[in-house]
């Protein structure tokens, strides 16, 4: 299982954040650092849960993706090497465990619309599946709902590529690392998506 998360310090208490970098503390876990993984979880849990919870759209489900993504991670450090950052590759993890559990249930509220390729782009069964279900920041209610069910029906590379950068601001070179293609792809999609999206909203405001 993964280690519990340190505690945080309490102001006065004398205790002082681990000043190792998330790629040295990956490196410590698998040299045998009892303290080391769990030090990763406390720093990036929370946009974890986040990522999670507006892919699964579910709390339960997502808890459950977190909890699956991080075992994973945890018995995979070994085969870190730095190629992407620790977030990077905790993220694709989180990503793949929601996508996972989501194609255990084959829960798909709408059938997709079809999602045109251009040349040079490849979508494998596994890149930028994720059912998502996200507010956006307006803060009404009502254009919550909107925006939840329009997304829903989005080719899912589309909505993947949208929760990403548009979302949770990842920069466009990480998306792509993420979903594992091309960055103009992620372009390529988060065009396409914002497109279909404002179709898709303009018609429910008819």
């Amino acid at each position: 299982m993964v280690p519990p998360a340190p505690r945080s310090p309490a102001p006065g208490d004398g205790a002082t954040a681990d000043p190792r970098t998330d790629a040295e503390l990956v490196a410590a876990h698998v040299a045998g650092d009892a303290q080391a993984f769990g030090e990763v979880v406390r720093r990036h849990r929370d946009r974890l849960w986040a990522v999670a919870l507006r892919t699964c759209g579910d709390p339960e489900e997502a808890a459950d993706a977190v909890q699956d993504a991080l075992v994973s991670a945890l018995r995979a450090a070994d085969r870190f090497r730095g190629d992407a950052a620790v977030t990077t590759w905790l993220h694709r993890i989180v990503v793949n465990a929601c996508l996972d559990r989501a194609r255990r249930r084959a829960v798909r509220p709408t059938t997709p619309l079809e999602e045109g390729t251009s040349a040079g782009e490849e979508d494998g069964p596994r890149r930028g599946a994720v059912v998502v279900a996200a507010p956006d920041r307006t803060g009404s209610v009502e254009a919550r709902l909107d925006v939840t069910a329009a997304l829903e029906r989005l080719p899912e590379a589309q909505r993947a590529a949208l929760v990403l950068v548009d979302m949770y601001d990842v920069p466009v070179g990480e998306a792509a690392e993420i979903l594992g293609v091309a960055v103009g792809t992620v372009k390529s999609r988060c065009s396409r998506g914002r497109a279909l999206l404002a179709q898709l909203l303009g018609e429910g405001a008819r």
